[in-house]
């Protein structure tokens, strides 16, 4: 039988932590785990955006407990604080979802120099991840990964992006765009795979949400265009693209089906990938390669200054 948000488990009394809910994904992440009962905890950028979200799920799910911690992925002194912030506030995490992310901006770096794109989607979500590594693996934490269909659009990654002399290589946006999602698939794998090592009850999945409409994507679809004559994209767009609301249920899924043991990628069943209820789907070749996955470990590590104590 198809997955549904019914199969989601009661979560009273458990903590879900969010990344990016001012819209799209995040927010229907946070609305789904609400209505289960999770007291959440929502990260942003922007304040008033922020406030926005917070009366949206408020207006859907009334009584919910949801409080905001500010983040900035794209700067890692601020994951640390951020992440410092999170621990000394509460005493478990029971969920984390990292799904915020950029989608084929212009050619631009993080305050720390490196290529916005991998360094706001993949090394900024490892920093804030490694900072938060002891409350998570106390808590027997699920932590997923959100990635995407485009990292099948990358054959490897570019372990140059990780120093903040990889900026000045030739910019691709679609190209910097799948090497970020790869690496996040792949860190949701070498994670899993170290958690289990070290005897941490800690499980790490990822998911991905298929085409669904978000800003993200009607950003990326603007600006990469069309070639089909006569056909608009955004006219595409909208026969094939899911609401956010349906994008979000492999991330729901992949938080809370307690048959996932980790190391699982969730993504829609249905259209390729598009769309549809979520099911456990397959990857590339590069996404299970253990000893990239290695050098990206220890390469995000060297550019994030942590240590990830697993």
């Amino acid at each position: 039988m198809a997955w549904s948000s019914d199969d989601i488990p009661d979560l009273s009394g458990r903590r879900a932590v969010i990344t990016g809910v001012t819209g799209g994904l995040g927010l229907h992440t946070a609305i789904g785990l609400a209505r289960k009962g999770a007291d959440l905890v929502v990260t942003a950028r922007d304040s008033a955006k922020a406030d926005t979200a917070l009366a949206r799920i408020a207006q859907e799910v009334p009584g919910s407990s949801v409080d905001v911690v500010s983040l900035d992925l794209a700067d890692l002194a601020d994951c640390e604080r951020a992440a410092s912030e999170v621990r000394t506030a509460y005493d478990r995490i029971d969920v984390l979802v990292n799904n915020a992310g950029i989608m084929i901006p212009p050619k631009s770096e993080t305050a720390d120099g490196f290529e916005l794109q991998m360094g706001t989607n993949h090394l900024g979500h490892f920093a804030w991840t490694a900072h938060l590594w002891p409350l998570l693996d106390a808590s027997a934490a699920r932590i997923v990964a959100v990635s995407s269909m485009a990292h099948t659009m990358v054959g490897s990654i570019d372990l140059d992006t990780l120093t903040p002399a990889g900026s000045s290589r030739p910019y691709k946006r679609w190209q910097s765009y799948g090497e970020s999602k790869l690496a996040n698939l792949m860190f949701a794998l070498e994670l899993d795979r170290r958690a289990k090592a070290s005897g941490s009850a800690v499980v790490s999945v990822a998911a991905h949400p298929g085409y669904a409409s978000t800003n993200l994507t009607k950003t990326g679809m603007s600006v990469r265009g069309t070639s089909l004559p006569g056909i608009g994209i955004h006219q595409i767009s909208k026969i094939i693209a899911q609401p956010a609301s349906h994008g979000a249920w492999p991330l729901l899924m992949a938080a809370t089906d307690p048959s996932l043991s980790g190391g699982e990628y969730v993504g829609p069943a249905s259209l390729g990938g598009w769309r549809g209820r979520p099911k456990l789907v397959g990857m590339t070749r590069t996404a299970r390669d253990t000893e990239l996955a290695a050098d990206l470990w220890a390469a995000s590590e060297t550019a994030a200054g942590v240590t990830f104590a697993v």
